[in-house]
C-alpha cells in the first residue's frame, strides 16, 4: 500500500515539473510574439542605432533559440532579468507586490470559503425553505455578474452615495473591503453550487437514510457523515479558486488602484515589461501548480478509492 502511495507521488510530482517546463516555454514563446519592446520603450522618434544599441543592452539582438536557452539557464538559477522601466531584479519588483495580492486574495478566499460551503450547506438541507431558495438565488446571481460590473456597483453604493469607504488605495483596512468582497462574490458562487449538490448527495446516501433510522441527531449526522464526505469535491474546487485567485486579481485590482501584481500585470503588459510579465507568469502559474498537486494529493487522503484508479 506505502508502494502504491508512493508511485502515485512520483507520478503527480513528474507531471507538476513537465507542466512546469511547458508553461516556462509557452510564457516565452508568447511574448516574443508580443511584438518588439524596444519599439515600445524608445518610441517612434528613436533612430535606427539607438534601436540596435539598446536591444544589443537588452540581449535581444542574439538568435532566438540562444534567448531561449539563455532564458531556461537564468530560471533554473532563479533569475528572470532585470526589469526594462524598474531598472531593477524583475522578480524582486514582482515580490515587492506579492504581499498586497497576498492579503487580498486570503481575505477573498476565506470570505468565499465561509459564505460558500454555509451557503451551499444551507441550500441543500434546506432546498424548500426562504432561506434555502434565496441561497440558490444567490447562487446565480453570484455566478452572472461580472466582477468589473460588481466593483463599479459597490463603489457608486458604498463609496460615492455613502461615503463609508474609500475608491481604491491600500492605506488602510477599510481600503480592503470592497476589493475582498468583489473577488470573493463569484468565488463563493461557484463554491456554493459545488456544496450543495455534495452535500445533497450525501444526504441522499444509504449510510446517511441508516443513520437516521438509527435515531442520531441531525446536526451529528451532518458534521460527522455528511459534511466530511462532501469535502473532496469542495476541496477540488477551492483548489482551482486558489490557483487561479493570483491570476484573477487582476480586474478587481485595477479598478480599485490595488497595487498588487495584478495592477502590476496590466501596466507591464503596456509597456511591454517583458521580465517583470514573465515573472508574473510564472510565478502565478507555480502557484496554480503547486495548488493543484496539494488538492490532488488532500483527495488521495479523503479519498483512498482515487488511488486504485491512479494504477
Amino acid at each position: 500500500m506505502r508502494r502504491n502511495a508512493h508511485k502515485v507521488f512520483a507520478s503527480k510530482i513528474a507531471r507538476a515539473l513537465v507542466t512546469l517546463i511547458l508553461m516556462v516555454t509557452s510564457v516565452f514563446i508568447l511574448m516574443r510574439c508580443a511584438g518588439d519592446p524596444v519599439t515600445v520603450l524608445l518610441g517612434p522618434d528613436a533612430t535606427p542605432d539607438m534601436r540596435a544599441a539598446y536591444s544589443g543592452e537588452l540581449g535581444l539582438d542574439r538568435p532566438i533559440l540562444a534567448q531561449y536557452l539563455a532564458y531556461l539557464h537564468n530560471v533554473v538559477r532563479g533569475s528572470l532579468g532585470v526589469s526594462y522601466v524598474y531598472r531593477q531584479d524583475a522578480l524582486g519588483v514582482v515580490l515587492s507586490h506579492l504581499p498586497l495580492t497576498l492579503i487580498l486574495t486570503c481575505s477573498a478566499l476565506t470570505l468565499a470559503a465561509l459564505t460558500g460551503v454555509a451557503g451551499g450547506t444551507t441550500a441543500a438541507v434546506f432546498p424548500s425553505s426562504f432561506i434555502g431558495r434565496a441561497c440558490t438565488i444567490g447562487t446565480v446571481v453570484g455566478l452572472c455578474v461580472p466582477s468589473f460590473f460588481l466593483a463599479i456597483v459597490l463603489m457608486l453604493v458604498f463609496s460615492i452615495h455613502l461615503s463609508w469607504l474609500p475608491t481604491g488605495g491600500a492605506e488602510s483596512w477599510r481600503s480592503l473591503a470592497l476589493p475582498a468582497v468583489t473577488m470573493a462574490a463569484a468565488s463563493s458562487a461557484v463554491l456554493a453550487r459545488y456544496t450543495r449538490v455534495a452535500v445533497r448527495q450525501s444526504l441522499d446516501s444509504r449510510y446517511v437514510l441508516a443513520a437516521f433510522a438509527r435515531g442520531i441527531p441531525f446536526w451529528r449526522i451532518l458534521i460527522h457523515h455528511v459534511l466530511p464526505n462532501a469535502a473532496a469535491p469542495i476541496l477540488t474546487i477551492l483548489g482551482l479558486l486558489i490557483g487561479g485567485a493570483v491570476t484573477g486579481s487582476a480586474v478587481v485590482e485595477t479598478v480599485f488602484s490595488w497595487p498588487g501584481i495584478g495592477n502590476l500585470f496590466v501596466t507591464s503588459v503596456g509597456s511591454r515589461d517583458v521580465p517583470v510579465v514573465q515573472a508574473i507568469v510564472l510565478l502565478a502559474g507555480t502557484a496554480m501548480i503547486m495548488t493543484n498537486l496539494a488538492v490532488d494529493l488532500g483527495y488521495t487522503w479523503l479519498d483512498p478509492r482515487s488511488k486504485s484508479s491512479e494504477k
